[in-house]
């Protein structure tokens, strides 16, 4: 029972990944093992993410409204850089981006 589940698991996390990494992959032989070999490969090194982290905080600082932008899109420019700092864990919250939108229109 445990194996077919396992033998599933693994079925699904094959379908869904592309060929190149597939490849470097394949020889395990649990799902569970399979997974964190996954997740090892996308998360990237600590500073690789520390490097990417300081690139969106510089970017966040200098953002401003181009000249015949509409707001809409400065708003989603903003919200972007602002949403990547929060996928590597940086804590923004709602407040600084308002404020950060109010001072640079």
């Amino acid at each position: 029972e445990m194996k077919l589940k396992d033998l599933k698991a693994k079925n699904y996390l094959f379908q869904s990944l592309d060929k190149s990494i597939l490849k470097t992959i394949t020889q395990k032989e649990t799902s569970k093992q399979l997974w964190d070999s996954m997740k090892l490969k996308c998360r990237g090194n600590a500073r690789v993410k520390r490097a990417q982290l300081n690139r969106l905080r510089r970017d966040f600082e200098v953002l401003a409204m181009k000249q015949g932008e509409s707001i809409t899109d400065y708003f989603s420019r903003v919200m972007t850089v602002a949403n990547d700092m929060r996928n590597y864990g940086e804590d923004v919250d709602d407040v600084k981006i308002v404020e950060k939108i109010l001072r640079t229109l």
